[in-house]
């Protein structure tokens, strides 16, 4: 009974993925077409017309989506690396929310606090990933027990917000090369921002990346502290090896 109500929550995942990602990549085709129609210029006339430039960013993640999606496959074939099905599900719903709604549909400009949610969300999943981290690390399914759980929580905390600076790098060096508007430190028009208010988009996510995975890592210390088991829900692991047959 058990084994058939798994099943089934698997399925709904693997629609929930397949339709993700046939949304992703068929806006990657949308938006090739729209970029190759674009004009290379802004016209004055039509001044919230789309240019070349406008669709880059669009693309780039879209693309990048596509690719992310196709690693949880490559990953068990080639390190036998399993991720559990509520990880993929949420991590399917981050890239649509981030890539399709946020960038294609342009959520980040329309949707207030848009961004915020999603840094928050995405530091809790970060945090969650920490914890695999340490099982890799320590070559085991399961968090050692003689590790202290408020250590395990701390080393989450710190793995957490370093990713989230390193996706700062990211975005930097995105608008350094591409002239992408990632860090938000220009208008949806192309108005440049200036002094503070040109910094408040990094430092706001770099503060609630901080929060989402302090979340996370207090969550996980209490299921650690006390058994609850909330963590290994998440975790990722090796899938066992079959043993050949004497």
């Amino acid at each position: 009974m058990n084994q058939a109500k798994q099943r089934r929550h698997w399925d709904w995942a693997r629609i929930l993925w397949i339709f993700i990602f046939l949304t992703l990549a068929g806006s990657v085709v949308f938006i090739s077409i729209a970029m190759a129609l674009a004009p290379s210029e802004p016209d004055a006339a039509q001044p919230h017309q789309h240019v070349k430039g406008d669709y880059v960013l669009m693309l780039l993640q879209c693309v990048v989506g596509v690719v992310v999606m196709l690693l949880p496959s490559l990953l068990k074939k080639k390190l036998n690396l399993i991720i559990p099905s509520k990880m993929m599900v949420l991590f399917a719903l981050f890239l649509y929310c981030a890539i399709y709604l946020g960038e294609v549909r342009a959520f980040y400009y329309n949707v207030p606090h848009w961004d915020t949610i999603l840094h928050t969300f995405s530091g809790a999943m970060l945090g969650a990933l920490g914890f695999s981290v340490i099982n890799f690390l320590n070559k085991t399914d399961r968090v050692p027990m003689n590790l202290s759980p408020l250590f395990v929580a701390f080393f989450t905390l710190c793995f957490a917000v370093f990713l989230g600076v390193v996706w700062e790098f990211y975005e930097f060096t995105a608008d350094s090369i591409l002239h992408t508007n990632m860090q938000k430190f220009a208008l949806e028009s192309g108005q440049l921002l200036e002094g503070r208010a040109a910094l408040m988009d990094t430092m706001k996510d770099l503060i609630v990346d901080t929060v989402g995975a302090l979340v996370m890592a207090v969550v996980g210390y209490i299921s650690l502290k006390y058994k609850k088991g909330w963590v290994e829900k998440l975790q990722l692991h090796m899938a066992k090896r079959k043993k050949a047959a004497q």
